[in-house]
């Protein structure tokens, strides 16, 4: 059994090849004993750790990887697999796509009870330890990864090492990184690629089959991981995908959730749980007004797809205020808060109020708003309360 793993994992990491290094090898502390990496389909997390593994100053017999979905796993089990690699003085375990494996919940918690291992695992997105059935929420330390940046896709176009900054230091001192960041990169050389096909990382592998990868993807989450994690009966996984498609038509501030309803021949309260499942799975993205609270009943005032790729992969008309907006909305929402403000297109952390557009937007509708800027593409370099939007690609 541990033999035949082994093997395997020995052929994928001969396989692994790529070099280039995500932000999350400087930001992850990978030195508890249960670690989760959770993210979107295709976001990288694989290559993610069979780089790490690569590296580590481990015996290669005392670390092993495999899928949950690997034929020794179904023949056995996650803990027997454990147990045996303990036994042969394993000690770093990492299984990828857990959120395959029925009760994965369950034997994680008795292998962190039951033995001297370190284990990584990752999952989908969805996939959320409140949903757990087993208390791992304790035990278990869950890292959520967010797709390429602007800046990591400048990074591997480029070769060249490329900073991130919070965004308070955007905030307090945009110019002068901007002027730092020009002398390296223009970014508006690698702009719109990025928009069209950077989020994901192996578009490194054949741009012409990009968009077909992207399809696959939304598809495997709708028909696989969705309904896993939240119980969806087969046959209402066609609306979920007619839901997709239709928000590709629309704007984000257009939609009107009662006709949505009556399109989908769902009721309100299902269309909401949809759209939650859809946003847990990083198939769209919703901004909800904070006066109205987040829950999943709470009506979203914008719905985006999850990244601009997904638009140009999936959709036949994208219109250039809402790709902007997507991009800022996956961009700066990934470690912070956004909501929908009374003036404005998004509050970020309920502080700081941005608008978002072209090059002849102006301050006019949040003039008198404290703490407000304007994001705007085709700047190069801004001025004081005016910040370029592609340095929120530089968040991460």
């Amino acid at each position: 059994m541990i033999d035949n793993l082994r093997n395997n994992f020995l052929s994928i990491l001969t396989l692994t090849t790529a070099t280039y290094k995500r932000s999350m090898h400087t930001t992850l502390d990978m030195n508890d004993k249960l670690i989760g990496i959770i993210g979107p389909r295709g976001c990288g997390k694989t290559t993610f750790l069979l780089q790490y593994l690569k590296e580590h100053p481990l015996a290669f017999e005392k670390k092993l990887y495999f899928s949950a979905d690997h034929v020794e796993v179904a023949e056995h089990s996650l803990y027997a697999i454990a147990k045996e690699f303990a036994k042969q003085g394993g000690k770093l375990l990492v299984i990828d796509e857990i959120h395959k494996y029925e009760s994965f919940e369950k034997e994680l918690k008795s292998i962190y009870d039951s033995f001297d291992l370190q284990v990584i695992f990752s999952g989908s997105s969805a996939l959320r330890l409140s949903h757990s059935k087993a208390d791992l929420s304790r035990r278990a330390v869950l890292y959520t990864v967010n797709g390429m940046s602007f800046r990591e896709f400048c990074e591997l176009e480029t070769g060249k090492k490329l900073a991130f900054y919070s965004l308070q230091e955007l905030l307090n001192n945009h110019v002068n990184i901007a002027f730092s960041l020009t002398q390296e990169i223009k970014p508006y050389e690698f702009w719109q690629k990025y928009l069209e096909y950077g989020y994901y990382p192996f578009y490194k592998e054949n741009l012409k089959t990009y968009s077909h990868k992207l399809a696959e993807i939304i598809n495997l989450v709708i028909e696989t991981d969705l309904p896993y994690v939240f119980n969806i009966e087969p046959k209402n996984i066609f609306k979920l995908k007619k839901l997709v498609s239709i928000l590709c038509s629309a704007k984000p501030y257009e939609l009107n959730i009662s006709k949505l309803a009556t399109k989908i021949e769902i009721n309100r309260n299902t269309l909401y749980s949809y759209l939650h499942y859809l946003e847990a799975g990083s198939i769209i993205k919703t901004v909800k007004s904070k006066a109205k609270g987040d829950g999943i009943l709470t009506k979203p005032e914008k719905l985006y797809l999850h990244n601009t790729n997904l638009s140009f992969s999936y959709c036949e008309g994208r219109e250039i205020g809402s790709l902007r907006e997507q991009f800022f909305a996956n961009q700066v929402g990934f470690e912070h808060t956004l909501h929908y403000p009374a003036k404005g297109d998004f509050i970020v952390d309920d502080t700081y109020t941005f608008e978002i557009g072209g090059s002849s937007k102006t301050f006019e509708q949040i003039k008198d708003i404290p703490n407000s800027y304007l994001a705007i593409d085709g700047l190069e370099i801004g001025s004081t309360n005016k910040i370029p939007l592609w340095m929120f690609g530089f968040l991460y």
